[in-house]
């Protein structure tokens, strides 16, 4: 036996000495020497990370010793500037870090970000606790004579800095502290749990199917991509479908199996609830008390209270009231619909009644027999490379900015594609890459960020280099990846976020690019959705994959005809989601949930069934997202937020008509003045001040019922 510890000994540590990274091989460790100094993805190995963190928080803890020991007088330049300049190496690591996190997953990964988890939480707090730097923060504030002759944007960089601290809590005694430490690191660990367990529970479930009489009515290329991932994992002959929304969301669209759709849907939406080792309700009930209890202790009444205060909402109020004046036409028209697809079944003589697994299957009988649309015959006009060719003939007529492959620039997957990005003067604006495609160890949904955000720093212009992460269908059975309606809309709308990003003109990291409120930062991404569409857009991008024949006036017309159908459902599903966040960060301490100790009894499939009861959530339709695979609100940074995207919508739906005002949806004037005063200003001035710059005046809220279809 101690023979056998002994020759165990001798491999971990030579295991060590093989894996571990110096400074001289860790590409961390200097400045990227790449193209317009993109990550090195071709050099950077997981053993680079923990080092390079490590270090990076050194170097970071460095430049704030400096600050505070600084003998001048704290001023704008010297205390607030060098604050939003410090921590660039720790960005630059991190930021490579959760890509691969987000994308490329494995329990190698896990694991470094488990271990710098807690090591980073402590770091900033350590940070945001530092009362001589507060100190020095607080004096630029109260300098009310040199705040006077700040820029708007110096201005809000300052104010942005300052609230930070308060509201990190800066200002409470030793012990409140010391409890807000302790909260802020078990929040950080339940929230990457969470996570973890989303991503696990969904790429290890599989439905095989192993009789060719249960694939009925599913699409050929549906068909090819799961008998491809039956081989691929020695089941031949078979075919797998998993919880990725590409695999289950056309299974149920399709599928005549009733059995097989209503076991495919309930694994999607009892991840996290299924009292394994993955389930998710301990961590929810721990992270809505912790945050709770957070709220308290910096004097806020709920979660909700302090999450709101930095929004245009402002307050639970307003969100709820604008959630329930959509509410009042989303369920009325839902439970129309159902109506239409129970005559549907009906008339099949299956005698069932309609269940939530069969809405998807239904609706699509329903689009055939109502407008003669079938989505199946329009994706061979959605080939995937062919969108994004869309969405960047789009930018140009607006913008006049360009994109060019840029094969020379590292990836960290072979499927994902790099652009330059040049504006209409031939000058750099920046890069971005584009990683399309669903694979194991990716996360469910679609995003952009960015591995380098847009700024003047020291004096000279930083490019920004931004991401946009897809889990479209990849390319299967010798076709190419060809996108249903849903992913094309969605590649429109992380491309709006991708140029809220790349066309940024602030002076500061802090204010750049989509450093807004989080119920502004959809409006550049959903207000690019309502060009998708539309027939002089389709006719410059939607070309079939096969002959290259442009897509035919009669799918043009259907495809609008179809714009307001089942929107009852997809407002009904989205509204509900938003009002399920908010019930568990509307919780006060006077719910005896002030604590973890408070929250133990609490039923979690209870809290959730009985908020959707309240508001007459019909049995047909649930959330869009169940509260234990709710990634936004609870490990996504969406708490008390996700109302945004409808919150945004009464945005985007009224600036587009602002260019439907013209005559001429890519009318110069207006596209201008949206780069000017929203794309470029980033954080720079508050949000509706910004907007109506734009427009002239606030939103009119009834163009989002116009465009659901609710009010003619």
């Amino acid at each position: 036996m101690k023979r056998f510890l002994f020759i165990i000994s001798i491999l971990i540590m030579v295991y060590s000495c093989n894996t571990t990274s110096t400074k001289d091989d860790n590409p961390f460790f200097s400045d990227y020497t790449t193209p317009n100094g993109v990550p090195p993805f071709d050099k950077i190995k997981a053993e680079h990370f923990m080092p390079a963190i490590e270090e990076a928080m050194k170097v970071h803890n460095a430049e704030i010793d400096s600050i505070v020991n600084n003998p001048e007088v704290a001023t704008f330049e010297n205390t607030i500037v060098a604050l939003d300049e410090s921590g660039r190496m720790l960005g630059r690591v991190t930021a490579a870090l959760s890509v691969m996190t987000g994308t490329m997953s494995d329990s190698v990964y896990q694991g470094i970000e488990k271990q710098m988890t807690p090591m980073l939480t402590e770091h900033y707090d350590n940070i945001n606790f530092n009362e001589k730097l507060f100190e020095r923060i607080k004096a630029v504030n109260d300098d009310t004579v040199n705040v006077a002759k700040l820029t708007t944007e110096q201005k809000m960089l300052l104010d942005k800095k300052y609230k930070a601290f308060v509201r990190s809590g800066i200002l409470l005694d030793g012990s409140k502290q010391a409890r807000l430490r302790e909260i802020n690191k078990e929040l950080s660990e339940a929230s990457l749990t969470f996570s973890q367990n989303v991503m696990k529970e969904t790429d290890n479930y599989e439905l095989v199917v192993d009789k060719k009489e249960d694939l009925a009515g599913l699409p050929e290329g549906l068909i090819a991509s799961a008998a491809k991932t039956a081989s691929a994992k020695g089941m031949e002959g078979k075919w797998v479908f998993g919880l990725n929304k590409t695999s289950w969301e056309p299974f149920l669209q399709y599928a005549d199996n009733r059995d097989l759709r209503e076991k495919l849907y309930k694994a999607m939406y009892m991840r996290g609830d299924n009292d394994n080792e993955f389930d998710n309700k301990e961590s929810i009930k721990k992270i809505a008390s912790l945050r709770l209890e957070k709220a308290n202790l910096l004097g806020y009444n709920t979660h909700a209270d302090y999450v709101l205060e930095q929004t245009m909402a402002k307050t639970p109020a307003n969100v709820m009231n604008l959630l329930n004046s959509i509410w009042k036409y989303a369920l009325p028209q839902a439970k129309k619909e159902l109506a239409e697809l129970q005559a549907i079944a009906d008339k099949e003589g299956k005698n069932i009644k309609i269940e939530s697994w069969d809405w998807w299957y239904y609706a699509e009988k329903l689009r055939k027999e109502k407008y003669a649309l079938d989505e199946e015959a329009l994706k061979p006009y959605f080939k995937a490379d062919n969108v994004r060719e869309g969405v960047f003939a789009v930018a140009n007529k607006l913008y006049g900015i360009t994109f060019k492959q840029r094969e020379d620039i590292p990836v960290y997957q072979q499927d994902v594609k790099a652009y330059e990005v040049s504006d209409a003067d031939g000058s750099l604006i920046g890069i971005i890459y584009f990683d399309d495609f669903a694979r194991q160890g990716k996360r469910p949904g679609a995003w952009m960020s960015s591995f380098r955000k847009q700024e003047v720093f020291k004096g000279e212009a930083v490019h920004p280099i931004i991401y946009n992460v897809g889990n479209y269908n990849p390319p299967t059975d010798g076709k190419p990846a060809l996108l249903t309606i849903d992913q094309v809309e969605t590649m429109f709308h992380e491309f709006g976020h991708g140029l809220h990003g790349l066309l940024s003109k602030c002076n500061y990291y802090g204010l750049s690019g989509t450093a807004v409120s989080r119920d502004f930062v959809e409006l550049p991404s959903q207000v690019m959705e309502h060009w998708a569409f539309e027939p002089e857009v389709l006719k410059m991008y939607a070309k079939h994959y096969d002959t290259g024949a442009v897509i035919p006036d009669e799918l043009i017309k259907k495809i609008q005809n179809t714009g307001y159908f089942n929107q009852g459902f997809r407002t009904t599903e989205l509204v509900a989601a938003a009002i399920l966040d908010m019930n568990w960060y509307s919780m006060t301490s006077d719910n005896n949930t002030k604590n973890a100790e408070g929250l133990k009894n609490l039923d979690v499939r209870k809290f959730e069934a009985d908020a959707m009861n309240k508001i007459g959530l019909i049995s047909e339709i649930i959330p869009r997202y169940r509260s234990t695979y709710f990634q936004h609100i609870f490990s996504g940074g969406y708490s008390a937020g996700y109302y945004s995207y409808l919150w945004s919508e009464v945005l985007d739906s009224d600036a587009f008509q602002a260019f439907v005002e013209k005559g001429n949806i890519f009318d110069q004037e207006t596209a201008k003045s949206f780069r000017e005063n929203v794309l470029s200003k980033g954080g720079s001035e508050e949000p509706m001040t910004l907007y109506k710059k734009f427009r002239g005046a606030e939103p009119n809220p009834e163009y989002l019922l116009k465009n659901r279809g609710f009010v003619k």
